[in-house]
């Protein structure tokens, strides 16, 4: 019930019931004092079911078309269908004269990324980007570790996002249609590049390996990615489904201290089983705490155990909130999405004529 000084729930339209939006936007949003899920859009009928059965308010369109069509009936749209529509479909948003979320990668292009935020500048709406590994827990201490200076000056940056698929599993993201902006390269590199760009700062150069190892697979499956940062750091990112054995997550080399931490941030694990924001949210075992030190390594003992931060996905949506509310600032605006969009273009070059791109 909204209260007297309360104001009413902003009502948010999510176009797109796969994995993005069952197990992320639509739990994050329902989560989100001050957000109300109010309608899905989804053309598959078991979807459908679903979203009815774990959101029995919602509303169900079975085109995006057809959301538009009462766009004065909602606050904001949230786009988590296929990568191939974000652009028409965000478009088409702002042009209704709603608000937009799109995950990421917003755009195949950066300069597509560029034309969505000058659009959405002209209309005076927000346009966020869905870049949530921004609230990872290893994320969030990493840089709490840089804030307060227990590295030093960080010279080298080594981020890994592995997993081991040996077999495609199909579908638009392993598709070699250029089109559906499919591959690791724009998948699991968005997030990476995204991760480097925010600690580090802008790259100046840019070097990379984009290859595709599986049988029968069709685009990127093992990438890696070099950053030569302005700041004079250098990261170097590994995006894989081909890594049997996984490295640590995040490798950080300063001039007093390095960090190491193995282990992927639990929300996404605990979002696929169903669970929900709530007590203990994001909080990870002791045994997963990475070590900081110098001289050893973490495998043998070495460094001091690190408390990780507890993930924090909710952050995402209730700074959109605030911010829909003039409360706050927008948590990923679409320039900074182009800003990666402009390092992942110029991998896909480094790899394709085997040099460094200089940005």
């Amino acid at each position: 019930m909204t209260g007297r000084n309360t104001p009413p729930s902003l009502r948010v339209g999510l176009i797109g019931y796969g994995l993005a939006g069952s197990v992320f936007h639509a739990p994050l949003i329902a989560a989100t004092e001050g957000l109300a899920l109010d309608t899905v859009v989804t053309s598959h009928p078991e979807r459908q079911q679903q979203a009815r059965a774990e959101f029995p308010d919602v509303r169900l369109a079975g085109t995006a078309d057809e959301l538009l069509d009462r766009a004065g009936e909602l606050d904001l749209v949230v786009i988590a269908s296929p990568n191939r529509t974000h652009v028409p479909l965000a478009t088409a948003a702002l042009k209704a004269g709603l608000p937009v979320v799109v995950d990421k990668p917003v755009a195949g292009t950066a300069a597509e990324a560029r034309e969505l935020a000058a659009l959405a500048e002209e209309r005076g709406l927000l346009l966020s980007v869905f870049q949530n590994r921004r609230w990872d827990s290893d994320f969030l201490t990493l840089r709490k570790l840089l804030a307060d200076g227990e590295l030093g000056d960080v010279r080298r940056f080594e981020s890994r996002f592995e997993r081991w698929r040996p077999e495609p599993k199909g579908g638009w993201r392993e598709s070699g249609d250029p089109a559906e902006i499919g591959g690791l390269l724009y998948d699991l590199g968005s997030h990476v590049v995204d991760q480097a760009l925010v600690l580090f700062g802008p790259a100046g150069e840019v070097y990379a390996e984009v290859d595709t190892r599986r049988p029968g697979a069709e685009t990127d499956d093992d990438t890696f990615i070099a950053l030569t940062h302005a700041s004079g750091v250098r990261s170097h990112l590994y995006v894989s489904a081909t890594a049997p054995q996984l490295g640590p997550r995040f490798r950080v080399l300063g001039s007093r201290a390095g960090y190491v931490k193995y282990g992927l941030d639990p929300q996404e694990a605990a979002l696929r089983e169903g669970l929900r924001p709530g007590p203990r949210w994001g909080a990870e075992p002791e045994s997963l705490y990475g070590r900081i030190g110098a001289g050893e390594s973490p495998l043998t003992g070495g460094g001091t155990p690190v408390p990780t931060l507890p993930g924090d996905y909710p952050a995402y949506y209730a700074a959109v909130a605030d911010a829909l509310r003039g409360a706050g600032p927008n948590p990923v605006t679409a320039l900074e999405a182009a800003a990666a969009l402009d390092v992942l273009e110029a991998a896909r070059r480094s790899a394709l004529d085997k040099v460094t791109v200089t940005l």
